[in-house]
């Protein structure tokens, strides 16, 4: 009887780790001990084991998650030569909140716009997931360039045309292209659409989908000086 006790504490010590790695992201530890009896030579079997494990399922759960890319190009009027790069950006909440309710309650939805702005360096602070269009130059923690702030640039927002989405992305089918009438610094990019949104600068209808900063730094410009960014949104 007693060596029958100590194989099968054994065999549990040895087999519950097997047991554990079977399962998602399982961890398992197992501990195996004989103590012997000095008054009559009986010996005592002991085995501990702890396995832990997640649900399966939710190891192959898929999270959408909404982000996006600028890809720019910068010359320099003056020098004849270009930069560029690429930035990631914030998905605002009002954004996502639009593009929720377009996908599971819209109805005969066209969208107006989407339009993409520039931001300026005056007055900047910061830009957050909460900033809306409704407070482009006021709240928000940066204003629009290209009319009350600097850098000034022919014509307006730019209409942002996208080819059909691919692969769970979706990019515009041209770079958009900004040339500048005067000086000033550019921190980066928006992007807006909805109901109210329009192709005038500084007018705060529509919602906000995305804000980004140039990765290498702001863009001290000229004029003379073109900016074309594409944009690309994925989920």
């Amino acid at each position: 009887m007693k060596k029958l006790t100590l194989i099968f504490a054994l065999a549990l010590a040895l087999a519950l780790p097997t047991y554990a790695q079977e399962r998602a992201n399982a961890t398992a530890t197992a501990d195996a001990s004989i103590t012997r009896n000095p008054a009559n030579g009986n010996a005592t079997a002991t085995a501990t084991a702890t396995a832990t494990s997640i649900n399966v399922a939710s190891a192959f759960e898929e999270v959408a998650q909404a982000h996006g890319k600028f890809v720019y190009t910068f010359c320099h009027a003056s020098t004849s030569t270009c930069e560029a790069g690429e930035f990631h950006n914030t998905v605002m909440t009002e954004g996502k909140n639009l593009a929720l309710d377009t996908i599971f309650a819209g109805s005969a939805y066209t969208v107006t716009g989407p339009y993409m702005g520039l931001i300026s360096s005056v007055s900047y602070s910061a830009i957050a997931a909460g900033d809306t269009a409704a407070q482009i130059n006021g709240t928000n923690g940066w204003k629009e360039a290209g009319l009350a702030n600097a850098p000034t640039y022919s014509g307006g927002r730019k209409t942002a045309v996208f080819s059909a989405a691919s692969s769970g992305s979706k990019a515009l089918s041209a770079a958009l292209t900004y040339t500048f009438t005067g000086s000033g610094t550019v921190k980066g990019c928006f992007v807006e659409y909805g109901s109210g949104a329009s192709a005038t600068n500084d007018t705060t209808g529509g919602k906000l989908w995305s804000t980004g900063l140039f990765s290498g730094g702001d863009k001290v410009v000229a004029s003379g000086d073109t900016l074309s960014v594409s944009y690309t949104g994925s989920l």
